[in-house]
């Protein structure tokens, strides 16, 4: 059975904890250079930090992200897997998909404008609808 459909889920895996690295990085390099008379009270969630972090904070966000929409992928990935639908093309969706998402996370956690960033993310929508669709059609 072909598997070449399951390496961009992997790479998005694999980035995703690049990700948990860089935002674990700069949230305590940021949160030890905080000099305040005193420290954040225990138990605090991230967006109660998340005005003492300024842009350390972006990275936090973008992980959260990942933990979101990219769950439909490795659904529609595993789908097409499954039911041998993952022609080709499906492969370059996919491919595509892992490396806008990449862009996405690499641009929220520096640049950061709302507009640019929104932009790639329908980008990469519009790979995983194509995605879905051929999911769903493989399985109906």
């Amino acid at each position: 059975m072909d598997t070449t459909i399951l390496a961009p889920a992997a790479v998005l895996v694999a980035w995703s904890l690049v990700m948990l690295g860089w935002l674990a990085f700069a949230r305590f390099s940021k949160l030890a250079k905080i000099k305040t008379s005193e420290p954040p009270a225990p138990g605090l969630r991230g967006q109660d930090i998340d005005p003492m972090l300024g842009t350390a904070a972006w990275k936090s966000h973008n992980y959260a992200h990942l933990m979101e929409q990219p769950t439909i992928f490795y659904a529609t990935v595993f789908i097409l897997h499954i039911t041998q639908a993952a022609s080709p093309l499906m492969v370059k969706f996919a491919w595509a998909y892992v490396a806008l998402r990449i862009i996405h996370s690499v641009y929220q956690s520096t640049i950061n404008k709302v507009m640019v960033r929104f932009s790639i993310f329908m980008l990469s929508t519009v790979c995983l609808v194509v995605l879905a669709v051929n999911a769903v059609m493989a399985t109906i």
